[in-house]
């Protein structure tokens, strides 16, 4: 067998098929080579193996003895199946050969921070994470569309995982399907339409009850974000806007996390959830605060953003939010709609300032971020005394 041996790590590479009629044969080769490395942790790297029977397992089982910390790599589909089905993926670190695709010339839907989602072809759309060490994450995501699915919430579901250059990505089936953003840019007269269809999916996503030990708590992540700010803004607008955040009512309901048009699809005039990573439970202010991040907050120092992100004019990014805020919420009453916005407004600039302390805090743009929110929150926080609604 082929072998390399590096920083301590010995990895063999077997070949073809291991089964009955040769596996003390190649155990035997193993140690062989292993025993001229003593001490080294071993890898075997699967890439040429077509096919391993119950005696190649029980071949590993004796490495595993010999080495609790060993690894397999590069397992092909058929390959990794038999690990799966006989439960070797829970006992040991072993990872599937994953299959490379190109997205060069790929119609962008959207960008976020952890990953970007790709129009790949009119069946399937890629999701490429930023994050090279992304892998138990895409799990979560495809554990948490599993559960929005099984409640109720229309939602894709990845269906395979594969590289694009040196990161991972999630792939979907979503045929024919096209973003709500692109159906309001190709159909502006048709607005009313799709954000109606928008602000009702919002809605039943935030009717659905789901047990808190099945998703993450959003509201957490909102406290972490606003006691992060302690140093940043004054005392008394601090410990309020922690009051505030704590105090926000625990709900039990779904929010998405980065709820906006690029990710709510149409396919066959059904309405699709897409981008689950960042689902969670909790009151419904937090999934407002997500959105009037993306189609306002963010755009105030400098509007080309959020029209490079959604990739509209500027006056239709503003009359989605509109409309959009205003279907949700079901109300002409414009101070109550207003005190909602204002509300939800303070989490979006608690996560804006945090965001931009910790990525941009030294370029002019940044600081006049930083500024904003401070301004902001230093108007807003003092006006209310809940962020409910």
């Amino acid at each position: 067998m082929r072998h390399e041996f590096e920083n301590g790590t010995l990895t063999v590479f077997p070949q073809g098929r291991i089964d009955s009629s040769n596996a003390q044969a190649a155990e035997n080769e193993v140690l062989a080579i292993w025993n001229d490395h003593p001490g080294a942790s071993l890898t075997l790297d699967l890439m040429d193996l077509t096919y391993i029977s119950s005696a190649g397992l029980r071949m590993i089982l004796r490495f595993r003895k010999k080495d609790p910390s060993i690894t397999l790599t590069n397992a092909s589909q058929e390959v990794y199946d038999i690990f799966e089905m006989t439960g070797f993926t829970e006992m040991m670190d072993i990872h599937k050969a994953y299959r490379q695709m190109s997205v060069e010339g790929c119609e962008v839907l959207g960008s976020g921070s952890n990953g970007v989602v790709y129009r790949y072809n009119d069946e399937l759309v890629v999701k490429v994470y930023r994050n090279p060490d992304v892998l138990d994450e895409i799990k979560q995501e495809r554990d948490l569309a599993r559960k929005a699915l099984i409640l109720g919430i229309p939602t894709a579901i990845p269906f395979d995982v594969v590289k694009v250059g040196e990161n991972y990505a999630s792939v979907f089936e979503l045929l024919n399907a096209k973003s709500f953003t692109k159906l309001v840019r190709e159909n502006p007269e048709d607005i009313e339409h799709y954000v109606r269809l928008f602000a009702d999916l919002l809605k039943t996503i935030h009717s659905t009850e789901v047990s808190p030990g099945e998703m993450p708590n959003g509201k957490l992540v909102a406290v972490d974000r606003a006691k992060f700010l302690k140093d940043y803004l004054k005392p008394e607008i601090y410990e309020k806007l922690v009051r505030l955040t704590e105090s926000i009512p625990d709900r039990h309901t779904v929010i998405h996390g980065d709820y906006h048009t690029n990710n709510v699809e149409m396919q066959n005039d059904e309405v699709l959830l897409i981008d689950m990573d960042t689902l969670s439970y909790g009151h419904p202010i937090l999934d407002i605060a997500y959105m009037y991040f993306g189609y306002v907050a963010f755009g105030e120092i400098d509007p080309s953003i959020p029209e490079k992100f959604f990739s509209l004019p500027r006056d239709l990014v503003a009359k989605v939010w509109d409309l959009a805020i205003h279907m949700y919420l079901d109300s002409d009453d414009e101070d109550y709609v207003r005190s909602v916005v204002e509300k939800a407004s303070i989490l979006t600039y608690t996560r804006l300032m945090r965001r931009t302390i910790r990525r941009d805090s030294e370029s002019d743009f940044g600081k006049k971020q930083i500024e904003l929110c401070r301004v902001r929150l230093e108007e807003l926080v003092p006006k209310y005394d809940d962020l409910s609604f």
